[in-house]
C-alpha cells in the first residue's frame, strides 16, 4: 500500500504509473472494443446481404434494421419513416433504462423487433435508396462518434499538460497540510454539528418499515433509498468513532434500525429485477451473488464502521443479514459473507473491478468495495485487501483512467464503451485515503486546484464558491450544489483544508436553505442524500475517514466505562470517552432545561466512583456493574466519572 507523501521529489513518481501520455486504452478495454466494432461489422455486413443477393422485399428491409434501430423503416418507405423517427426516439429510452436498471434486453428488443417488424411491413419492392441512405446515417454516426473521441482525448492530453505543471508542487502541499493537521483522541461536537447529528438521529430513530424525511423516487439509480440508508450510517459510525465512542443507548438503535430498514424488500428489491433482465437470471436473485457491488460494497462498508465503532458483533453471526422475498424464500448473509462477495467478485472479474448493475462499472462503487474489504481485514484478521490491491489498482489506472489521469465515472465491460458520466477526484479521494493515501493525496491536489478557480469574494471579503450552471443534486434529480458543496467540504476536511471546508461550508449555507427547526439543522433545498453528506462533513476532521476504517477508536473505550441509557432528545451527547478507567461525558439539554437520568454500565462492581457534575457526588456500581445518576443540564455540561482511588481532575 501506498505510504503517506511528505516531499514534493516524490511526486513524479507516484503520478507516472497512472497517466498514459500516448492516449492508449487498457488492453481489457481495447479488446472490447475491438470485439464491440466487429460485431457491429458483422451485423452491418449480415444486414446488406439480402440486398447484395436480391432476396425479398421482406428480407432486405429486416436486413437494413440490423444497420441501426429503425433503418428498415427506410425500406418501407412512404409513412413508415415516421416510424424510424418513433423507433430512435424508443431505442433512447431503451439505452436510458439499460444504462439506469441494466435492462440489456431493452434496447436489443428495439433494435431487433423494430427490424422484423419492417421486414413483415415491406411487401413489393423496396424503396431503391434506402440501403445506400442507410449506409450513409452510419457512415456519419461513426464520423460523429470518432470526431467526438478526438476532440475528447486532445482536451484530456491538454488537461495532462497542465496537471504535470502543477501536480508536484500542489501534492506535496496536500501531504504538508495532512501531516500539520493532525486531531486529538477526544473532541465534542458543537451546538451546530449536535443540530446536523440530530437531522441524521430523527430519520434513523423511526421504527423499522417507517421512512418519513427518505426520499422516494426510484430504486435503480443514485437516489435509492439504500444510498440514502447507507451515508446517514457513514455519518452515525464516524461521529460514534470520534466523539463518542463510549456511549451506546439511542445512538446505537439509530445504527442498527438504519441496517435493520436495509433488510427491507423495497430497499434491495430492486436486485431481483436487475438480476432478471440485466444477467436473464430468474430463479437466484441473491443480493450477494455475481455484480451488485453497489449492495455489497457499500453496505460492508455500513456493517464494518458500525461494528468497528461500537465493538457489537451480532452482523458477524452466521444468517444475521436476512433478505426476505416472502415467507417462502430468504437469502441469509452476515458480514463475512457480503465480504467474501466483494472477494470473489474481484477475483472472477477480468476488469477486477467489477459491476454495480449487470454490464456497467462504476469505480467510485468498487472503491466503497475495497474500503469495505480494508475494514473487514482490520476487524477480521483477513488479508482479502491486500491479496486483491495491486492488481485492483494496476487495472484501475489501465482500464478506468482517461488521458488526464482522472477516473472515468463507468465503462460497459459487455462493449468497453465509456458512457460520459460525472466524476471529480473528490469524490475517489476519501476511499483511496484509505488504503492508497498518496494517490488519495493527488486526487484532492487536482479537485482543489480546479475548485480554487470557482472561488470567488464577496462584499463582505468572504470567500465563496460559484460552480457553474444550476448543479444536480443526485439524491433527488433536481438542481442545486447541495450535494457538490458537501462532497466537497467532507474531503477538504479529510485532508485537512479547513480553509477550503469553511469557504465550502459558508456557501452550502447560503445557497442551500439552511435552517434550524427546533434544535434539528437541515437544509431545505437539498435531498435527504445531500443532507445525510452535509451532516457527515459538518463532524469529520482530518484524517477521520482513513482513521474509522484503518484504526477505530482507542482500544481502551472498549474496557471502561459506558453511557448505556440517556433519553433522546432530551439528552444530547456530545461527547462521551472512557481512557478504561473514567468516562468523560459532555451533554446538552435537546430542549428545556432540568434534570435527567443517565445509566452508566461497564463500571466495576461495589466499586465507589467519584463524580463531577451531576446532582450527586458519588456513586456505587451495583453488582452487574451499573448506576443510574441524575444530571441537571443547562446549555453544555460536563460530567465526569472516575474511581474514588484515582482521584479526580476538574472538568474540561
Amino acid at each position: 500500500m501506498d505510504a503517506p507523501l511528505h516531499d514534493a521529489s516524490k511526486v513524479d513518481a507516484i503520478a507516472a504509473p497512472f497517466i498514459r501520455k500516448d492516449g492508449s486504452a487498457g488492453p481489457i478495454t481495447a479488446a472490447r472494443l475491438r470485439r464491440s466494432k466487429l460485431v457491429y461489422a458483422g451485423l452491418c455486413g449480415l444486414g446488406l446481404l439480402p440486398c447484395v443477393l436480391g432476396l425479398s422485399a421482406g428480407w432486405q428491409a429486416a436486413g437494413l434494421g440490423l444497420l441501426f434501430p429503425g433503418a428498415g423503416f427506410l425500406a418501407v418507405g412512404g409513412w413508415a419513416l415516421l416510424l424510424l423517427v418513433v423507433t430512435l426516439v424508443v431505442f433512447a429510452l431503451a439505452l436510458i433504462a439499460w444504462f439506469g436498471a441494466a435492462m440489456i434486453v431493452a434496447p436489443i428488443g428495439v433494435w431487433f423487433g423494430t427490424a422484423l417488424l419492417a421486414g413483415a411491413m415491406a411487401h413489393g419492392h423496396i424503396w431503391p435508396a434506402a440501403p445506400l441512405v442507410a449506409l450513409g446515417l452510419v457512415c456519419a454516426g461513426l464520423g460523429c462518434a470518432y470526431r467526438f473521441v478526438q476532440r475528447q482525448k486532445a482536451a484530456e492530453l491538454t488537461r495532462l499538460e497542465d496537471r504535470c505543471r502543477y501536480l508536484p508542487r500542489e501534492t506535496a502541499q496536500v501531504a504538508a497540510r495532512v501531516a500539520a493537521a493532525q486531531q486529538p483522541n477526544e473532541r465534542e461536537l458543537t451546538p451546530d454539528e449536535l443540530a446536523m447529528a440530530r437531522y441524521v438521529l430523527e430519520r434513523a430513530l423511526q421504527p423499522v418499515g417507517e421512512l418519513g424525511g427518505f426520499d422516494r423516487i426510484d430504486q435503480f439509480q443514485t437516489a435509492a433509498l439504500r444510498y440514502q440508508i447507507n451515508h446517514l450510517g457513514y455519518a452515525l459510525a464516524l461521529m460514534q468513532c470520534h466523539y463518542t465512542p463510549s456511549f451506546h443507548g439511542y445512538l446505537l438503535q439509530a445504527q442498527r434500525n438504519l441496517i435493520e430498514q436495509y433488510l427491507q424488500k423495497s430497499v434491495w428489491g430492486y436486485w431481483i429485477y436487475e438480476s432478471a433482465w440485466g444477467h436473464l437470471n430468474l430463479t437466484n436473485p441473491d443480493p450477494a451473488g455475481k455484480d451488485n457491488v453497489m449492495l455489497t460494497g457499500w453496505f460492508g462498508l455500513h456493517l464494518g464502521l458500525y461494528t468497528s465503532a461500537t465493538g457489537d458483533r451480532r452482523y458477524s453471526e452466521p444468517g444475521s443479514l436476512v433478505f426476505r422475498i416472502n415467507r417462502r424464500r430468504a437469502f441469509h448473509h452476515d458480514m463475512h459473507s457480503l465480504a467474501r462477495s466483494v472477494l470473489q467478485n474481484f477475483q472472477n472479474s477480468e476488469w477486477c473491478l467489477y459491476p454495480c448493475e449487470p454490464n456497467w462499472i462504476y469505480p467510485i462503487c468498487n472503491h466503497y468495495g475495497m474500503t469495505s474489504l480494508v475494514l473487514y481485514d482490520r476487524l477480521f484478521g483477513t488479508s482479502y485487501a491486500a491479496f486483491n490491491l495491486q492488481r485492483w489498482l494496476d487495472n484501475l489506472d489501465r482500464e478506468f483512467t482517461d488521458n488526464s489521469g482522472s477516473i472515468i465515472g463507468l465503462r460497459s465491460a459487455i462493449t468497453g464503451i465509456r458512457p460520459p458520466f460525472p466524476a471529480d477526484e473528490a469524490i475517489f479521494a476519501d476511499f483511496a485515503n484509505c488504503f492508497a493515501p498518496q494517490r488519495a493525496q493527488r486526487m484532492w491536489a487536482i479537485s482543489r486546484h480546479d475548485l480554487l478557480s470557482a472561488l470567488t469574494t464577496e462584499a463582505d471579503g468572504a470567500r465563496r464558491i460559484n460552480l457553474p450552471g444550476a448543479g444536480f443534486d443526485y439524491g433527488n434529480y433536481r438542481s442545486g450544489f447541495a450535494g457538490a458543496y458537501a462532497t466537497f467540504m467532507n474531503v477538504a476536511r479529510e485532508f485537512g483544508d479547513e480553509e477550503i471546508a469553511e469557504t465550502v461550508r459558508r456557501s452550502l449555507d447560503r445557497d442551500c436553505g439552511y435552517r434550524d427547526d427546533g434544535g434539528v439543522g437541515r437544509y431545505t433545498k437539498a435531498s435527504n442524500l445531500s443532507n445525510a453528506v452535509a451532516a457527515r462533513a459538518r463532524m469529520v476532521r482530518c484524517g477521520d475517514f482513513r482513521k474509522a476504517v484503518t484504526q477505530g477508536p482507542p482500544e481502551a473505550v472498549f474496557r471502561g466505562p459506558l453511557l448505556t441509557e440517556a433519553r433522546y432528545p432530551d439528552v444530547l451527547v456530545a461527547r462521551a470517552h472512557s481512557d478504561g478507567n473514567d468516562l468523560d461525558l459532555v451533554l446538552y439539554p435537546g430542549g428545556l432545561p432540568g434534570t435527567q437520568r443517565l445509566r452508566v454500565e461497564r463500571l466495576r462492581p461495589g466499586l465507589r466512583y467519584l463524580v463531577v457534575g451531576a446532582g450527586e457526588p458519588e456513586l456505587v456500581a451495583d453488582e452487574s456493574g451499573a448506576a443510574w445518576i441524575g444530571v441537571e443540564l443547562r446549555g453544555r455540561t460536563s460530567v465526569r466519572i472516575t474511581p474514588a482511588a484515582a482521584g479526580v481532575a476538574a472538568p474540561a
